[in-house]
């Protein structure tokens, strides 16, 4: 996903910067990480206020493996809705949580 693509998006809160990070790309608004992209996939913030909303529309956790202990480690990341990346109202109102996820995160 280019930084066109991303700062369009995410136009609904402002300026968005784009760092990389985990090999992939940093979403900041503010300051405040928003959303990564992994193996070309953009993964929302989320925590347990908003895991629900992400959940009952279908979207996945990010999840992986430890390579030392073989355990699996759950990410505040979540796939982005199919449909929102279509409609900007709908993308909007993810973006919102994704930030309001991010402040709490107070990181």
């Amino acid at each position: 996903m280019d930084d066109e693509r991303i700062a369009e998006l995410f136009e609904s809160l402002g300026r968005v910067s784009v760092r990389r990070l985990f090999g992939g790309k940093g979403i900041y608004c503010d300051g405040v990480i928003i959303a990564i992209v992994l193996r070309g996939e953009l993964l929302l913030k989320g925590d347990d206020e908003v895991a629900a909303d992400y959940e009952a529309v279908g979207a996945r956790r990010w999840v992986y493996t430890h390579s030392r202990h073989g355990r699996q480690v759950a990410m505040p990341y979540w796939t982005v809705p199919e449909s929102a990346l279509d409609d900007a109202d709908e993308m909007a109102a993810w973006a919102r949580k994704a930030y309001e996820a991010g402040l709490r995160s107070g990181k």
